[in-house]
């Protein structure tokens, strides 16, 4: 009876921290892929003096598998990737549909949670939320990551990454940090600790 209790609140301990481990093993895809848009982003700006929504001009496509969606503009002009494994490339293409092929369940296009930054005084206009805000140079940009990690329907992890620095008032729910540090992912909604 003893060892039952024993595996029992052992049981109870590790389920909820495999559960977060495998949270955040899902989130590094989001990480590295915004990392990777930005750079890429960083170095057209470099070559042509602009930042560019069009993903095809700037290079950037992430891996198939992807469970994240991945937003650069305001008006959405997406790379679908079906059920049936085929991509559907539209021209000048400025976000990136979950890999419905791997994640069938999913929803290919999940609505990012949207946070309203104070972002700094310095380096131009403020980015949009997502894509380009105002004319190079001086121009910022912003992109966000997006997806039911837990798979339950009622929340979307969602990241952002942005040209400004940035503030809330608050922390968002599952992330004590309230700063957005340019270049850096910013998880505005974590799926796993929130609902």
């Amino acid at each position: 009876m003893i060892v039952v209790a024993i595996i029992g609140i052992l049981a109870a301990i590790a389920i909820p921290n495999f559960i977060k481990f495998q949270a955040r093993a899902k989130q590094a895809e989001a990480k590295s892929n915004l990392r990777t848009w930005f750079t890429a982003q960083r170095s057209y700006m470099n070559e042509k003096g602009l930042y560019s929504e069009d993903l095809s001009a700037t290079g950037y496509k992430p891996e198939r598998g992807n469970r994240y969606a991945y937003y650069f503009a305001q008006a959405q002009n997406c790379e679908e990737r079906k059920q049936d494994g085929t991509v559907s490339i539209p021209d000048g293409p400025n976000c990136v549909t979950v890999d419905m092929g791997k994640f069938k369940a999913a929803s290919d296009k999940p609505t990012a949670k949207l946070v309203t930054f104070v972002w700094s005084t310095r380096d131009g206009e403020d980015p949009k939320s997502p894509g380009i805000s105002g004319p190079c140079p001086g121009c910022n940009i912003n992109g966000f990551a997006a997806s039911d990690i837990d798979n339950e329907g009622t929340g979307i992890d969602t990241w952002t990454i942005a040209t400004k620095d940035a503030q809330l008032t608050a922390a968002p729910c599952g992330n004590d940090e309230v700063t957005s540090v340019a270049g850096v992912p910013f998880n505005v909604f974590n799926d796993v600790d929130c609902d």
